[in-house]
């Protein structure tokens, strides 16, 4: 039995040194000082030996148990120590080498139009007005001459959340809290840029866009100055050789009401597949300001006038980076995005 106690011991010894992983040191342990490892099983064979054999066996077992744990112990350090060693040479930065590139965010080419909007205006000495989304039927409607069973309710295809609470279908909505909270101050000259929602859904209608709305409210306003002032945004917007032409249209809550058209940006206004050949493209709405209007508001027609206008920041957004699908500007591809 000593004999094979050596042989344990120089066996456990033999393996040990040719370990080279830890999950092979714990295979080791199980082999020889597990329940059933090859030292119990000497030890189990302790009841056949004498009396005097039975103590000096037993001391030699526990030094052989001794031995190989502390073999196991150092082995498990160097094993460690190496592979830290070669984890710490796979991780090593090269300090030299160039940094890796870091994507850089960029304006959407929404925003981008926006706040060009609204610097043009601001600098025409504007104002920003913003207001809630959920609107109340008074407001988005009824306080622009838009009265209940009104045929122009049609034109605006409605998210209603209950008869009276709905996602507002325009900013005017603005321009009557605005004209509330300043009545009767003078000048009013705002502009409301802000999301709103229609049932629209197409390549060149979304159910949610943008609008930018202006109002100016003073005495002694006119068509003229309408005219005069958009004149300037398209300029700044499209450049000073771009034409505008100014439509009849209707609109409740302005009388006279326009749509506005700019020569086309594409072909210059000689005629092309964009503006189908007329030379001319829609923008915008606009007009004075109805009296009605006016008066819910708190201010006296007789004594003061005012225009409005409103542009969907989408499509000036398409005109002027020569979008034609609605859709893109919010599908978020950034092959898209990435060349404004």
């Amino acid at each position: 039995m000593q004999e094979k106690l050596k042989n344990i011991l120089s066996d456990a010894r033999q393996v040990l040194s040719q370990a080279s992983r830890l999950e092979e040191l714990n295979e080791i342990r199980v082999r020889f000082l597990g329940k059933k490892g090859l030292l119990t099983g000497v030890l189990r064979g302790m009841g056949a030996l004498s009396a005097e054999e039975r103590p000096r066996i037993g001391q030699l077992a526990n030094e052989v148990r001794s031995q190989i744990e502390d073999i196991l112990e150092r082995r498990t350090a160097e094993i460690k120590e190496k592979q830290k060693i070669i984890r710490l040479e796979m991780e090593k930065i090269d300090v030299t080498l160039p940094g890796t590139p870091l994507m850089m965010g960029r304006k959407h080419p929404l925003t981008v139009i926006q706040e060009e909007i609204e610097d043009i205006f601001l600098g025409m000495g504007y104002t920003i007005e913003e207001g809630p989304e959920i609107e109340t039927d008074f407001y988005n409607f009824e306080a622009l001459n838009i009265p209940k069973d009104h045929p122009a309710r049609d034109m605006q295809d409605s998210f209603f959340i209950n008869p009276e609470i709905l996602l507002r279908t325009h900013t005017s909505p603005v321009q009557v809290r605005t004209m509330e909270r300043t009545t009767p101050g003078l000048p009013v000259r705002i502009i409301a840029p802000g999301r709103v929602y229609r049932r629209d859904d197409d390549a060149t209608h979304s159910p949610m866009f943008n609008q930018v709305e202006g109002l100016v409210v003073d005495r002694r306003v006119t068509f003229a100055d309408l005219k005069g002032t958009l004149q300037v945004f398209v300029e700044k917007m499209f450049g000073s050789s771009t034409k505008t032409r100014f439509r009849a249209s209707f609109f409740p809550f302005t009388e006279p009401s326009a749509e506005v058209d700019i020569s086309c940006v594409m072909c210059g206004g000689r005629g092309c597949r964009v503006c189908s050949q007329s030379g001319w493209l829609e923008i915008l709405g606009c007009g004075m300001v109805h009296p009605r209007v006016l008066e819910v508001s708190g201010y006296n027609p007789e004594e003061v006038s005012g225009f409005a206008f409103g542009m969907g920041v989408e499509r000036i957004t398409m005109l002027k980076y020569g979008i034609d699908d609605l859709r893109l500007l919010f599908e978020n591809d950034l092959r898209f995005l990435a060349q404004f």
